[in-house]
């Protein structure tokens, strides 16, 4: 097991090694959903939720898994978890508030098929944290991931009202703004230590 620090699998998780911005997994909702501030926060608690659900059943089907010697089905189990979890949020959201189902559209049902949530349950699998660092982790991943899409919807809306050069608007510009956010977080790097 590894003696990690709650801080700093948090701080490692959130800006360090930004599943968005430094590793790039969950590009799809991240350019898709963060045109509008109000849809990219509430995308990002979707994540979030959705992140927690699946760390804490992958942690609890990795145990499983590993006790009867079926590891090789771990992939294909955390896929299903995943999926699950997705249908239930977009079943809440569905019920409680149409307009940012709406909202959300294709998005929304993405989430399965967001590489940051299959990557969060095999990288703390990986780490072999414990619960509660299984908890941090997948706490710290979502805010990164809602911290990335809240900042690019805030340059975007920002955009929206300078005048852009024709041959950058739209998906040009939008792919230069996450180039230009990955890099920064790169400076974040060097908070990890050795």
């Amino acid at each position: 097991m590894h003696s990690e620090s709650l801080s700093f699998i948090f701080l490692n998780a959130c800006i360090i090694n930004n599943f968005v911005l430094s590793m790039f997994l969950g590009i799809c909702p991240f350019l898709g959903v963060s045109g509008k501030f109000e849809t990219a926060s509430r995308m990002g608690l979707a994540v979030i939720f959705v992140m927690l659900v699946s760390s804490s059943s992958a942690y609890g089907l990795n145990l499983l898994l590993a006790k009867y010697d079926l590891e090789f089905l771990r992939l294909i189990c955390y896929i299903a978890v995943i999926a699950s979890s997705v249908q239930l949020v977009e079943m809440f959201i569905k019920k409680f508030s149409p307009a940012l189902f709406r909202s959300l559209g294709i998005f929304l049902p993405l989430i399965t098929t967001n590489c940051a949530i299959l990557g969060l349950a095999l990288f703390h699998t990986a780490k072999e944290y414990n619960f509660v660092q299984c908890l941090v982790y997948a706490v710290g991943a979502g805010l990164g991931f809602t911290l990335a899409l809240v900042i690019m919807s805030g340059l975007r809306e920002k955009l929206e009202l300078a005048d852009v050069p024709g041959v950058v608007r739209g998906a040009a510009l939008t792919l230069i703004l996450a180039g230009i956010l990955s890099m920064a977080f790169m400076g974040f790097a060097g908070l990890g230590g050795s």
